[in-house]
């Protein structure tokens, strides 16, 4: 007699949610901490989208799609999804005046979003250590500044109240200083160590592990304690193919490991979420690494 049973279907490939689940799975983690995610007024978000697809001078020849170009409400579900448990709303000013009208959306995207660690964003002006000022008193828990985008010194003498008073609130601030992407007039490790000068207890966290200054700004790091980095883009793909982090630096990032945090630059990325942290797996930099990276590093830095 014929056997007419069919054969099972091939199974479906994973969601990327239960992809990520799998990797926390593998390594111990109840959840993640990403503290390099962009959620900002969306006129000015659609204006970020559009300089990634118009290949805009900070960009050069790269071409960057937008891998969850979604609308808030599924972004946050989204991450939500992945078993992201905390997480930012990096943004930045790129002229004067913009940033207490940032800080007054973030305010409120912080207390309808109660996983959003409350972000503030700061530029070099008169007042603005007043309105940092405000934004620390009103429960500001972390700061953005964009060298790169803003254009600025960050040793500028404008911003030296508003960086004392940081490192006095022990308020940590998220800096995309390295010359990656592109360089600006300003990034590069050479301002910022002029900052730390002034203000060694300030709490700064090189976004994108400094690149492509990987190891100056592991020196920084290697010099003041609570110098930090994140490791948005980096050790990806697509970022190795053109600012590839030095295989001989792994051994310092593995003695920083209590102070590398896991970024992801969530929407504005040209590949899946997951990829990011398999690219941190792959690193073999240990469990006890990957874990404080991924979560247990934020939860002290943050009190999570």
């Amino acid at each position: 007699m014929n056997d007419h049973r069919t054969a099972p279907a091939a199974s479906a490939a994973p969601s990327e949610a239960e992809e990520i689940r799998l990797f926390r799975e593998r390594h111990g983690l109840a959840g993640l901490i990403d503290i390099h995610t962009h959620f900002m007024p969306e006129r000015v978000l659609h204006k970020v989208w559009n300089y990634f697809d118009t290949n805009g001078p900070l960009i050069g020849d790269l071409e960057w799609p937008i891998t969850y170009r979604k609308e808030e409400a599924e972004r946050t579900a989204l991450l939500r999804e992945f078993g992201v448990r905390s997480f930012t709303s990096m943004l930045y000013p790129h002229k004067p005046g913009m940033a207490p009208w940032l800080n007054a959306w973030a305010a409120d995207f912080a207390r309808r979003t109660p996983d959003c660690l409350h972000t503030a964003t700061l530029f070099p002006e008169p007042g603005v250590e007043t309105y940092v000022r405000a934004a620390v008193e009103a429960g500001a828990r972390v700061f953005k500044a964009h060298v790169q985008v803003g254009a600025y010194d960050p040793a500028d003498q404008l911003l030296d109240g508003a960086w004392g008073l940081l490192a006095d609130a022990g308020v940590p601030v998220v800096i995309h200083c390295g010359s990656g992407p592109a360089p600006g007039k300003h990034t590069g490790p050479g301002p910022v160590a002029r900052v730390l000068a002034r203000h060694p207890r300030l709490r700064l966290i090189i976004a994108h592990m400094g690149m492509p200054e990987y190891e100056e700004f592991a020196g920084l790091a290697e010099r003041y304690g609570e110098v930090r980095l994140d490791t948005t883009m980096a050790f990806t793909d697509f970022t190795e193919r053109f600012m590839p982090f030095p295989p001989g630096a792994l051994p310092r990032i593995a003695a920083l490991g209590d102070r590398v945090l896991l970024g992801s630059d969530f929407p504005n990325i040209p590949y899946p979420y997951v990829h990011q942290l398999h690219a941190l797996e792959r690193l073999e930099l240990g469990e006890e690494w990957l874990r404080a990276v991924c979560h247990d590093n934020a939860a002290g830095l943050f009190d999570l």
